[in-house]
């Protein structure tokens, strides 16, 4: 008779252990648009690695200036047409289930939010110009009629104001009937700097914490410690759906906080996967990941 209870209480366990499971099984995020010499956007998808791109980067904005979209190599934004084959390729990742998203901020550019009504302005320039506001055959889209995903904060310069309103207008665009995502990329010291009032909003799908370029939180010389403490932090602090491994996809692609792969598929990856708002492993960049070939040997372990 226990034996027959034990095999109940098992088949009862069994959809919540698969759905465990299932929550922990995670992908790679890439950075795709500031090398020329990365390979296509569609070129890019096809590879099988990655669940999610983020198109980088909106660079100029707010303030009362005119978005500026650069995509380094691949094609002027400026010119009508001439990044029309990023339009395809987005569509051509979309087809095969990985989201594309549109990367605003970067390491490099002039931004920030001056007011309320700033991040509202933003967000209507965003929601028309590359997600599903708009007409899609308007002449102001850089990227034609494609429709982003959704919107990702990489904000590593200027204020930290008004991005919490920023990604409120942004989730409200949901209500039109395509749901749009919104993503960010904070610096792992915690509470990040700049993101962390628009954190608190626990409206953000995925957040892909940069774990490089921060000594006090970072892998370094055979210590996961500093990192995986980090992660125990922002897991256990941060209301998002998942919560990424941002990674330099090669030593050279960051200053600091390389990961080789086999410490992170040995060490790390069984330590982190333990929480359920585990979603994957972010790399910087797709060019440097052509160079190292990262990805291909974490995939299977992510």
């Amino acid at each position: 008779m226990a034996r027959k209870l034990l095999f109940v209480a098992q088949l009862l366990l069994l959809p919540f252990l698969l759905r465990t499971a299932a929550a922990r099984r995670g992908g790679i995020t890439v950075y795709w648009g500031q090398n020329g010499n990365e390979g296509t956007l569609a070129e890019t998808c096809a590879t099988g690695r990655f669940s999610y791109v983020n198109i980088a980067f909106l660079y100029i904005f707010g303030g009362g200036q005119t978005p500026r979209l650069n995509l380094a190599g691949h094609c002027d934004p400026s010119t009508s047409g001439s990044c029309s084959s990023v339009g395809d390729g987005i569509r051509a990742c979309q087809r095969r289930g990985i989201k594309a998203f549109l990367s605003i901020g970067g390491g490099v550019g002039n931004y920030s939010l001056s007011s309320r009504e700033d991040a509202r302005n933003l967000s209507v320039y965003l929601w028309q110009t590359f997600l599903g506001g708009g007409r899609r055959n308007s002449t102001s889209r850089p990227l034609g009629s494609a429709v982003l995903d959704g919107v990702d904060l990489d904000i590593e310069l200027g204020s930290s104001l008004y991005y919490d309103d920023l990604v409120r207008f942004l989730k409200s665009y949901s209500r039109y009937g395509r749901r749009v995502f919104v993503t960010g990329a904070p610096q792992c010291p915690f509470p990040d700097r700049l993101l962390g009032e628009a954190l608190k909003t626990s409206l953000f799908d995925f957040v892909w914490v940069q774990f490089y370029n921060n000594p006090p939180c970072q892998y370094s010389s055979g210590n996961i410690d500093d990192l995986v403490n980090s992660w125990r932090v922002w897991t256990s602090s941060v209301n998002a759906r998942r919560i990424f491994l941002g990674l330099p996809a090669a030593p050279e692609a960051a200053g600091s906080g390389f990961i080789p792969p086999d410490v992170l598929t040995g060490q790390i990856l069984p330590l982190i996967k333990r929480s359920p708002k585990y979603g994957g492993v972010m790399l910087w960049s797709k060019y440097w990941d052509d160079q190292s070939g990262y990805s291909t040997s974490i995939v299977g372990r992510v």
